[in-house]
């Protein structure tokens, strides 16, 4: 990856995230900070740099991807979730979460593989 490459993920993925704090502070609905929180913003400045880089056949691989860490990402709030429900431990709860977020992700990749293997 060249500089450039960085620098742009650097301010459209920053720029995403700063984004999305300013709604959840400005914002009355508190629903609207765990929906931000999801914000896609990495993987649409993955899938752009990619796409420049690379050509669309790689973007759309890394697309694709990045529904297997969207399907983690659910995994993982709701792990983060249900661990301060039972224990009130945010640091554990995050860690466990973030473990379980890659696991599944894993999971649900060599999943996919399998299937397509078999069709």
């Amino acid at each position: 990856m060249n500089k450039k490459d960085l620098f742009v993920r650097f301010i459209l993925g920053g720029t995403a995230v700063m984004l999305s704090y300013i709604v959840t502070i400005v914002s009355p609905w508190e629903i609207l900070a765990g929906i931000f929180a999801a914000f896609p913003a990495v993987m649409i400045t993955a899938v752009l740099v990619t796409g420049i880089t690379s050509g669309s056949k790689h973007a759309a691989q890394v697309a694709n991807g990045s529904v297997y860490g969207m399907v983690g990402g659910v995994i993982c709030v709701v792990t983060v979730w249900l661990g301060l429900k039972m224990s009130e431990h945010w640091f554990i709860s995050i860690c466990i979460g973030l473990l379980f977020w890659l696991g599944s992700s894993i999971i649900v990749s060599k999943l996919k593989s399998l299937m397509m293997s078999r069709a």
